[in-house]
């Protein structure tokens, strides 16, 4: 008998008759004599409806009431499953985040999970009962509703399955899998069979939303085998797993991009120990994350930094450069919320010279100016103007040949 958990993202069950679908998935997934434990999110768009009611009573809502409120979505969505479940003659449980004992810490909105007790789904199991599980969700040790961010019920899909020592996670959603980039932007996209951990961790955290990158940390922290797959059509989706000597690697396998940047430059900087820490310690202490980074240092014993944020945390971030600007007698303050950062990922890149030439010489042909450039052991990030983003995009798709299938 294995176990699997699997997860439905709120476009799956975004309507009753989808509900009911899932409803009948399950169903003939526990008839194989299987366990099931099923994460569900909020239906599509009620998470997104919930915020805007909030705001409309505080222009900032409070976090912990926030919480409150957002983590009612879920709660609709695996009680309305179970139903389905028992109409169809299939014994279920629903339980939210804090019934099952999901432990967060008390970061509200953003909680992380610190421990998951699995009893108490492990004795409905062993009853032939599926648990329906409400993703995104927990409760700190005061017993306050916790909610993870968003994308979190992956996070909870593969914290319950590493919990459960689950033979499998299934990401069920809306794509029959992870792809070489969004087919919305480049319609000759291929479904990739599998992915490395190392690879879909880079994807997820450099702007490809098919699963939260949390989720992809978790499963590479606790080797729980993670599958993505849709839930509207037949097939066997994209195997996120740990890179194998036998298996024949891509020269790349990906590209993404994300549009949620901007960038910020103080120039003029005295060129001392300790000032990066002095720019970036207010940007931190505001608790805005940092992606990339960069910093000249000219003749005149000054220097420029540059770095960029996310586009949600531009105007913030430059009040506070602006001050800080000041207190350190630099020359001034310059932004840009009109750029984007396109990345290609794969881990042949450790055993393969000549991709970061064959990148940049691409973009030059289609007269795409390089921003800033990052780079890790299987990845290089350019950040460009936003207008280049696509014609980008599809032009490194093709450079790099990822249409064709490995070995082609």
């Amino acid at each position: 008998m294995a176990l699997y958990v699997y997860k439905f993202g709120g476009t799956s069950v975004g309507t009753v008759e989808r509900i009911k679908a899932v409803a009948e998935k399950v169903k003939k997934a526990q008839a194989l004599g299987d366990q099931i434990v099923v994460v569900v999110s909020a239906m599509s768009g009620e998470t997104n409806r919930l915020i805007g009611l909030a705001k409309e009573m505080q222009v900032q809502p409070t976090e912990r009431e926030m919480d409150v409120l957002i983590s009612t979505g879920e709660q609709v969505t695996v009680a309305l499953l179970s139903m389905a479940l028992h109409e169809i003659g299939c014994d279920a449980c629903s339980y939210t985040g804090g019934q099952v004992r999901i432990l967060t810490d008390s970061s509200h909105t953003k909680a992380r999970i610190r421990k998951i007790d699995d009893s108490r789904i492990h004795a409905h199991l062993n009853e032939g009962k599926v648990v329906v599980v409400a993703g995104f969700q927990g409760v700190d040790e005061d017993g306050n509703i916790t909610t993870l961010g968003r994308g979190g019920s992956d996070t909870t899909a593969v914290a319950l399955a590493a919990a459960l020592k689950a033979d499998e996670c299934l990401i069920f959603t809306d794509v029959d899998g992870v792809y070489t980039t969004d087919p919305r932007v480049e319609p000759k996209a291929r479904r990739l069979e599998r992915i490395t951990f190392e690879e879909m961790l880079e994807m997820a955290s450099l702007g490809s939303k098919v699963l939260q990158i949390r989720s992809v940390e978790f499963a590479g922290k606790y080797s729980v085998a993670l599958r993505v797959l849709s839930s509207f059509t037949e097939g066997n989706g994209t195997l996120i797993t740990y890179e194998e000597s036998s298996m024949e690697s891509a020269l790349i396998s990906g590209i993404a991009f994300n549009r949620d940047e901007a960038k910020l430059t103080i120039t003029g900087v005295p060129d001392l120990p300790g000032v990066a820490f002095k720019i970036l310690g207010p940007i931190a202490d505001a608790n805005i994350e940092v992606d990339m980074i960069v910093q000249n240092i000219a003749d005149d014993a000054t220097t420029d930094f540059t770095f960029t944020v996310h586009r949600n945390d531009y105007q913030r971030a430059k009040a506070i450069l602006e001050q800080t600007c000041g207190d350190l007698g630099a020359r001034k303050v310059t932004g840009d919320d009109g750029i984007v950062k396109v990345s290609i990922v794969g881990v042949g890149m450790r055993s393969h010279a000549g991709i970061a030439s064959t990148m940049f010489q691409t973009l030059a042909s289609e007269g795409i100016n390089i921003r800033m450039i990052s780079t890790s052991e299987i990845k290089i990030s350019v950040v460009v103007d936003e207008k280049y983003m696509e014609l980008a995009v599809r032009a490194l798709h093709a450079a790099f040949k990822l249409d064709q299938p490995v070995g082609a």
